[in-house]
């Protein structure tokens, strides 16, 4: 009898009262944790309140044992004892946020959702057999726990959340390779975003991730890689020194012994004699290195054609006397300044750097001694004034040195704004000289990165409409970096309603049809951004921005699949993007990426077919046609964590759509 006494579910057992003192302890203790990164801020304050909703429950409990001297069933220690371990979990998981690296949790941001929505599932399963009865817990206590209970299923299926703004920008930050002006600006909002632009943040990271490497043990070295590359990325931008302090390599692998290569001739730009990393080619089809063929074509004619110093007499008075337009290896007249990417040497030259294991060392500016150091308030006004005066080469070189000296340092992009350098600048966008207009909207674009010259700029009645124009009518170079810029001064909300109003998308989608790579780059994170604005989704459709797009896709020496992808996502949530995507050439297109392409395209690709699906079942039916089936399968097996969600819900559909007669 005894025996049968202890088999029941609602027998009582010893050290329960043990069980529910820990999980108060736990849940006490997720209040005092602190701060979280932001990108999982709402996240983890909400598993907190959530959690401090059990308090006056297990409070109950341990009352009613201790007062009747009656030891917890058998049953409610079993549902107590999982609901323990899905609070250690949700500890655990409070715990990374707080303390780990930022970047790994903007980069896994989609993991950790995940993460987060598994630890509601076990509070779930904790709850769904708990013995309210025999525990003895009040009616109106019973019914706020069942209420919980609800709510927590409901957190657990809701969808997805993520901040698509961050993707993008992780995606464009991530895809470049350069530090250039209009990258400079994507890795800036980045890093402010993610609250890594101090010395001591970045101290504070460089620390995270340092553990982060330790505890990979060598795993995941791509992915490592990634964030220690960011992370120097942020630390140029903000002027901090990028110190080896990572000990433990990404590979755990020795380091093989270098043996000295012999770089082939033609991979070397004439003008420096160094290996090209984005060689372009030329009116008279000589072939250079971009950074340094733009630098000659906008230096001053006394300036040595391989070094880009000030010549202190006239040593090579016959390449002096030519106009300064010309090709440096062929002393030829340009017939125009277009720079044209050279893709196959560039393929050539990357194909040889894998091979050699040789990583060209990082570009810097090839600025004089004079502008390369620092400068102090009374230097940078004297560039200002000059930046009225009447003379053009001494207009000209006042805005070069400038816009050098506002890449350099955030001091001086924020010295430059201090004594009043932004007004005369935006006055240069509408000066009669096309390169003294190009060096001008660059300077704005280096200035703006700093948060409150944005501000400053974006105060200036002018600073967009003139822009814009240059957006239409400048050089290759001004146009590009226009884009830049409005991608940079778009971060402000109310810019982006601004530069639709000021009709600044079509002349971006005009770029994303007819510029150079990276003016097409330019332009797209550009109209993705202002797309985000729902008042400028339904103009970019009507500028024609959708046949671009898809141009974009089938360009495979462009590399932005996922940044297409992405803006054509948003464009999807309205009716009439809709309406011009919804044509069965684009699901085709769709279930090609779901089947071949990356992880990344794979996961991308699923999420517009599933908002396109979402809203028209006949889509989905054409999919099917297409054979994605198969394919989503896949990803739901071997996909990305936000890919694997994305194919299971596209499946639930077409489960839906097959059954509609």
């Amino acid at each position: 009898m005894d025996q049968g006494w202890h088999s029941s579910p609602c027998a009582p057992v010893d050290g329960g009262d043990a069980l529910v003192d820990d999980i108060i302890q736990i849940a006490e203790s997720v209040n005092v944790i602190g701060e979280y990164r932001l990108t999982q801020r709402k996240e983890c304050l909400n598993l907190v309140r959530r959690l401090s909703f059990f308090l006056p429950f297990l409070e109950e409990i341990k009352r009613r044992s201790s007062t009747e001297a009656a030891p917890i069933p058998k049953s409610a220690v079993v549902c107590l004892t999982k609901l323990k371990k899905a609070f250690k979990c949700a500890k655990k998981f409070l715990k990374l946020c707080q303390s780990g690296s930022k970047i790994f949790l903007a980069i896994e941001s989609e993991a950790m959702m995940v993460r987060s929505q598994g630890v509601y599932e076990k509070i779930c399963q904790a709850l769904d057999g708990m013995p309210y009865e025999e525990l003895g817990i009040s009616e109106e206590e019973q019914e706020q726990v069942e209420l919980l209970h609800k709510q927590l299923r409901k957190a657990k299926r809701r969808t997805d959340t993520q901040d698509i703004e961050l993707i993008m920008d992780l995606m464009v930050v991530l895809s470049t390779n350069n530090d250039r002006n209009a990258d400079i600006a994507s890795i800036e909002r980045l890093s402010n975003k993610l609250h890594l632009h101090t010395p001591e943040e970045l101290q504070q990271e460089t620390l995270a991730i340092q553990k982060l490497v330790k505890e990979r043990k060598g795993r995941s070295a791509e992915s490592t890689e990634q964030i220690i590359n960011l992370l120097n990325k942020f630390k140029r931008v903000a002027g901090v020194p990028e110190d080896d302090l990572f000990h433990v390599t990404t590979a755990s692998k020795p380091l093989a012994k270098i043996n000295p290569v012999v770089i082939p001739k033609e991979f070397l730009c004439p003008i420096t004699m160094e290996i090209m990393t984005d060689p372009v080619i030329v009116a008279t089809g000589q072939t250079y290195e971009r950074d340094n063929i733009e630098k000659w074509l906008a230096s001053d004619r006394r300036t040595c054609p391989k070094t880009g110093k000030v010549l202190e007499r006239d040593s090579i008075e016959e390449w002096l006397a030519s106009d300064r337009r010309t090709c440096p290896k062929t002393g030829k007249v340009l017939e125009h300044v277009l720079l044209t990417p050279n893709v196959a040497l560039k393929n050539l030259i990357v194909q040889w750097c894998e091979k050699n294991n040789y990583h060209p060392s990082k570009k810097r500016e090839n600025v004089s001694a004079a502008e390369a150091a620092p400068c102090s308030a009374d230097d940078i006004s004297s560039l200002v004034e000059k930046l009225s005066s009447s003379n053009s080469d001494e207009l000209r070189k006042a805005v070069t040195t400038i816009r050098l000296l506002s890449k350099e340092s955030p001091e001086n992009r924020t010295l430059i704004a201090n004594v009043g350098g932004i007004r005369p600048l935006l006055r240069l966008l509408s000066y009669r000289d096309s390169s003294i207009q190009e060096q001008s909207v660059t300077a704005i674009l280096n200035l703006s990165i700093d948060k409150t010259n944005k501000q400053l700029i974006s105060k200036e009645d002018v600073a967009l409409p003139a822009i814009i124009e240059i957006l239409r009518k400048g050089t290759v170079g001004a146009k590009e970096n226009s884009a830049a810029a409005l991608f940079s001064l778009s971060m402000i909300n109310e810019n982006k309603t601004r530069i639709g109003e000021l009709n600044g998308i079509p002349p971006l989608v005009d770029l994303l049809k007819t510029g150079t790579a990276r003016g097409k780059k330019d332009a797209m994170t550009a109209l993705f951004n202002l797309c985000l604005s729902p008042s400028n989704k339904d103009g970019a459709i009507e500028a024609g921005i959708v046949p671009p797009l898809l141009r974009v896709l089938d360009d495979p020496h462009l590399d932005m699949i996922n940044e297409t992808l992405s803006t054509l996502l948003i464009l999807a949530s309205s009716s009439k993007g809709r309406r011009e995507l919804g044509q069965l050439p684009f699901i085709g297109r769709l279930v090609k990426f779901i089947g071949d392409g990356t992880p990344k395209n794979r996961e991308c690709a699923t999420a517009v077919l599933l908002e396109l699906g979402s809203n028209n079942s006949n889509l989905i039916l054409a999919a099917l046609q297409y054979g994605v089936y198969e394919a989503l399968v896949e990803v739901c097996k071997n996909g990305t964590e936000r890919g694997q969600r994305k194919a299971n819900s596209l499946l639930k559909l077409m489960s839906k759509a097959e059954q509609i007669p």
